[in-house]
């Protein structure tokens, strides 16, 4: 791998292929220096683990999870029974309910219906026991990156 100069570079120092990282203007992009702590500063990378780690961030996931797994297992279940009902009982499949409705007719059409329940309920979910705190979270990380990468506070 090469530098953008041609000289030569070995695989540790290796970054991102960057067009505009050695044509930055002055100051723009790049963290005033005189007042760095004797820390190493803190990148977005560093941000992103401490809000994965925070107790708010795991309990939105947390939230996620409680709806999504058992939904997901509900749902696939009715659907595999939908699908072994077809083709290892057509008799009960062909079973006329109403004139010509008959019993596949209708767990099909149930499908659609839970398909569409699901993603209502989904979203009410979402819109009442994780949006508020996600919208917090985001807005957190928003401004400790922007603070990392050098920003006003």
């Amino acid at each position: 791998m090469y530098s953008s100069d041609d000289r030569p570079r070995d695989a540790s120092s290796a970054r991102y292929d960057d067009p505009w990282y050695d044509a930055l203007a002055s100051g723009w992009g790049e963290a005033d220096v005189t007042d760095a702590p004797d820390a190493a500063p803190r990148t977005a990378a560093d941000v992103y683990l401490e809000v994965q780690r925070s107790a708010a961030f795991q309990e939105v996931r947390s939230r996620y999870r409680r709806f999504v797994v058992p939904a997901v297992a509900v749902f696939l279940a009715w659907y595999v029974a939908y699908v072994v009902a077809a083709t290892t009982a057509p008799g009960l499949m062909a079973r006329p309910v109403v004139g010509a409705v008959n019993v596949a007719m209708l767990a099909g059409l149930g499908q659609f219906l839970t398909t569409f329940l699901l993603t209502w309920a989904y979203a009410r979910h979402a819109r009442l026991r994780r949006d508020r705190a996600a919208l917090e979270l985001r807005w957190d990380t928003q401004e400790l990156t922007r603070v990392a990468k050098g920003g006003a506070s």
